[in-house]
């Protein structure tokens, strides 16, 4: 199972069509599957990674009535499966609604997803445009509210087949969460599940900004990191800052293998950088941008997974990092305490 594209609801298509097209270099394409709804959406792309962007078309359609209670954001995350009728029968058999039956050319259909989430099932690839600074998306993650993180990854591993790569427990001072990270066996399909572990977390304010779960971010992967992270800054592409004081420490930590003119250039672009204790050169490098629709919802993660030598076999970065994981949570923090959302803790 692997990533075929993702859906958005906004306000306007085409004026987000036109800021993924200037900004971030999609390019425009057709629809790639035949469907009376479609018709009124845009579709962009970029090597690997199709996205189509729908906005209501009067005062009472379906996407108006879901942005009257949500924030505009991911509303379907769809599948490139093998197996079409074998996926539907395990994903219902786990309580999934079948949303819409089985379409032809290419053969696809939608279920239900966790909470308003949904999920396009495709009977084929998405073939690359070619070459460009984002290559595939890496991974998708949904948060859910306190109390639900072992439901929902319970449901996906039912459902989908998902199974459990890593945990992650992030605290600090003022706040915490706690995120399982589901892959899939034999796919590149990852989902990272995230549950506020304070009352303040950001998290909780994702949950309440956007009235209820769904995708927090979503990371596209890039083999050069770094000189797509200048391009894409100098069209306008807002990211986290990362503190000085984060670069000055990195080479003090263990395994530290960075030469200087790579650690300038990462240091440059306010890029993270982690890496196992026991596979050092296993080089995961990410990013990420300030909130795309205006409140503290949905953003973009650009992610490099770097390639090393291993027992003269090449292999890439896998999994996530801890370290990165607990930066990206202290960068949101400090964006959180400039918008004098995160309050202090008590008892």
């Amino acid at each position: 199972m692997d990533f075929h594209h993702v859906h958005f609801y906004v306000d306007d298509a085409q004026t987000w069509c036109d800021w993924f097209i200037h900004t971030l270099l999609f390019q425009p394409v057709t629809a790639p599957l035949s469907h009376l709804g479609m018709a009124h959406s845009r579709w962009v792309q970029q090597d690997q990674i199709l996205i189509r962007l729908s906005s209501p078309q009067s005062e009472d359609d379906a996407i108006a009535a879901y942005l009257a209670q949500h924030s505009p954001g991911i509303v379907d995350v769809a599948f490139a499966v093998t197996d079409l009728e074998a996926q539907v029968a395990q994903a219902t058999a786990a309580g999934a609604r079948l949303i819409q039956p089985i379409q032809a050319e290419p053969r696809w259909c939608q279920v239900s997803g966790w909470g308003p989430l949904r999920h396009t099932l495709v009977e084929q690839s998405v073939a690359s445009s070619g070459a460009a600074l984002l290559e595939c998306i890496d991974h998708a993650v949904l948060n859910v509210p306190a109390g639900s993180l072992e439901a929902a990854a319970r449901w996906y591993a039912q459902a989908f087949g998902l199974e459990l790569q890593q945990t992650f427990q992030i605290q600090t001072a003022a706040s915490g969460l706690c995120s399982q990270v589901l892959v899939h066996p034999q796919g590149r399909v990852q989902l990272p599940i995230n549950e506020p572990s304070t009352p303040n977390s950001q998290i909780q304010e994702f949950l309440e900004h956007h009235c209820g779960p769904g995708i927090q971010h979503l990371a596209l992967r890039s083999r050069q990191l770094v000189s797509a992270i200048a391009t894409l800054r100098s069209r306008g592409l807002s990211l986290l800052p990362v503190p000085e004081t984060y670069y000055q420490q990195l080479p003090l930590r263990c395994g530290y293998r960075l030469g200087l003119a790579d650690w300038q250039a990462i240091a440059r672009q306010q890029i993270l950088v982690d890496w196992p204790a026991q596979q050092p050169a296993a080089l995961l490098l990410q990013t990420f941008t300030q909130p795309i629709f205006g409140r503290p919802t949905f953003f973009f993660e650009l992610i490099e997974r770097r390639c090393y030598q291993e027992r003269g076999q090449t292999k890439t970065a896998t999994g996530f990092g801890e370290g990165n994981f607990q930066a990206l949570f202290e960068a949101i923090e400090r964006e959180q305490q400039a918008r004098g959302s995160l309050l202090p803790l008590h008892g």
